[in-house]
């Protein structure tokens, strides 16, 4: 089992002939995705040779799901240009969005976030400005190194690339059932609380790390909720405990009012709702260790 993303998620990549998009596309099949399509309507008809696997382009994410079944698809595509893919995929219904483009406005977020909800939320978006996600050893949607870890039964999510893959790393003995990058702007489609319902869920997810960072409330708002409803552990890291009051430190997200949204907040609602919170990466590594080993 896994949340979001399994073995059978047919993905298509949105932006896929780019620069950026070819890469990833062909770190995603040297990892055992199964991709089977881009989208770019410029080069429809065309073909991607990736390593002697030849990708069709199709004109639109509507044309790529009639001709493959695609249930995924991952967006490399320009900020200026992201809002009208994200809305382009959710018209056509498609299960999942991963939107990996960074620098996206804010207000380009938010409208295609109410979109995607005035459509009655068929499409789940994961980031923007996110790395993606991964189930290891069965589908890579995104950006993240999979060769850093293996399957196992910890689920993680996560608001920072960088430490998602630190933690990945840290416990890449244990492994991982999905892990879960949402990204840390200020408005962003899955939440930590949206993934903590879904590893709660999971029959083969045993433990779930959830890495934070300063600025907003959202881990606040996820400690309240896995007070009300999460019964396996959980495992925490709020990033940014040196982090000076009133500055924006690093993703956009990660800005702090007075005692609202620092670290030290964070930490103690988690701890108010029973979740254990390293200090470090790594201390929260061997946190996740202790619970497991029971």
């Amino acid at each position: 089992m896994a949340i979001f993303l399994t073995k059978d998620s047919k993905v298509i990549v949105q932006g896929m002939t780019g620069s950026e998009g070819q890469k990833h596309t062909r770190r995603m099949l040297a990892s055992g995705t199964n991709v089977v399509g881009g989208v770019n309507p410029r080069k429809a008809g065309q073909k991607v040779d990736f390593d002697g696997a030849e990708i069709p382009v199709f004109g639109s994410v509507r044309e790529a799901i009639d001709a493959t079944g695609a249930d995924v698809t991952v967006i490399f595509v320009p900020e200026k240009f992201t809002k009208s893919a994200v809305i382009e995929a959710v018209d056509a219904e498609i299960p999942l969005a991963v939107v990996i483009t960074e620098g996206i406005a804010v207000h380009d977020t938010a409208a295609f976030w109410a979109y995607a909800g005035a459509q009655g939320n068929k499409t789940r978006i994961v980031g923007p400005n996110c790395p993606g996600l991964i189930t290891p050893g069965q589908s890579n949607a995104g950006i993240i190194p999979a060769d850093i870890t293996k399957p196992g039964r910890i689920g993680l999510v996560s608001k920072s690339g960088t430490l998602t893959y630190q933690m990945m790393y840290e416990l890449r003995d244990i492994g991982f059932s999905t892990c879960v990058g949402i990204g840390g702007d200020p408005v962003i489609g899955t939440t930590h609380i949206d993934a903590l319902e879904a590893f709660e869920a999971d029959p083969d997810t045993d433990l779930i790390v959830m890495i934070g960072e300063i600025g907003g409330d959202a881990e606040e708002r996820a400690a309240d909720y896995i007070k009300a409803n999460v019964t396996k552990p959980v495992v925490g890291y709020v990033a940014g405990f040196t982090a000076p009051e009133g500055k924006t430190m690093g993703h956009a997200g990660a800005i702090v009012s007075g005692s609202s949204g620092t670290a030290q907040a964070k930490k103690e609602a988690l701890e108010t709702a029973g979740v254990k919170v390293g200090k470090t990466p790594s201390e929260t590594a061997r946190l996740a260790r202790e619970l497991l080993a029971g």
